[in-house]
């Protein structure tokens, strides 16, 4: 007998954020418990291998999962030049309130609690959309974040349960997260992964990073849909 889960089925999506279309990866497990967005880092994109490992950790949690392009190509082409785009936070928070907007009106998403997973400086912008979405947003897991860009205002707006995930050898982002915890509100966390530096490319990192995220998400987007009037 063959106890090898079945993988999820996946499929490519278009998602519209203004006068342009972003390529996303969505992928919808059976009686999904909630979807969870992915907000990658400055020259990344939604083929990042670290970003899918966790996204396949969720997605045999049971959540599923939308790995999507913050830019079009011809704005990564613009930005691995002069990298205007990915520290644009006006922009960025534009196109995931977009995005999450867009799967609040699919008929086979829209009943789901949504949480976001932001990395590196895709965790900011990630920051502000849940503050501006307010509990539309059910949970969210940063990894390596960088919530000086998001700044002390939207840290407290947040109402959402958020877990910080910080590599315990990344001494700068381990103080500046622990300042953040300082201005945030309600359930929040602040997890460092032994050994991790900056990128988490130390042996089985990513592997603690995706348990840590499913386990948040297991436990806090079914919340949300219960308390939900």
């Amino acid at each position: 007998m063959n106890d090898t889960p079945r993988a999820a089925p996946s499929r490519e999506v278009r998602i519209p954020c203004g006068n342009v279309r972003l390529h996303g990866d969505l992928t919808l497990p059976a009686d999904a418990l909630g979807l969870v967005l992915f907000v990658h880092g400055g020259g990344s994109g939604r083929h990042s291998a670290r970003n899918r490992l966790v996204a396949q950790k969720l997605q045999q949690a049971g959540i599923a999962t939308l790995l999507f392009d913050l830019l079009t190509a011809q704005e990564e082409q613009i930005d691995f030049q002069t990298r205007e785009h990915r520290l644009d936070m006006a922009l960025l928070t534009r196109r995931i309130q977009d995005a999450t907007l867009w799967t609040l009106e699919q008929p086979d998403l829209r009943q789901l609690p949504i949480g976001y997973f932001g990395a590196n400086t895709g965790s900011a912008a990630a920051i502000i959309t849940a503050a501006r979405l307010g509990e539309r947003i059910a949970g969210l897991v940063l990894r390596g974040p960088r919530p000086d860009l998001a700044g002390p205002v939207a840290l407290a707006a947040v109402s959402a349960p958020t877990l910080f995930i910080v590599g315990a050898a990344d001494h700068k982002l381990r103080e500046l997260n622990a300042q953040a915890l300082e201005h945030s509100t309600g359930d929040k966390r602040l997890v460092l992964v032994p050994g991790a530096g900056h990128h988490f490319e130390e042996r089985g990192a990513m592997d603690q990073v995706g348990e840590l995220a499913a386990g948040w998400f297991a436990a806090s987007l079914p919340r949300r849909e219960l308390l939900a009037p």
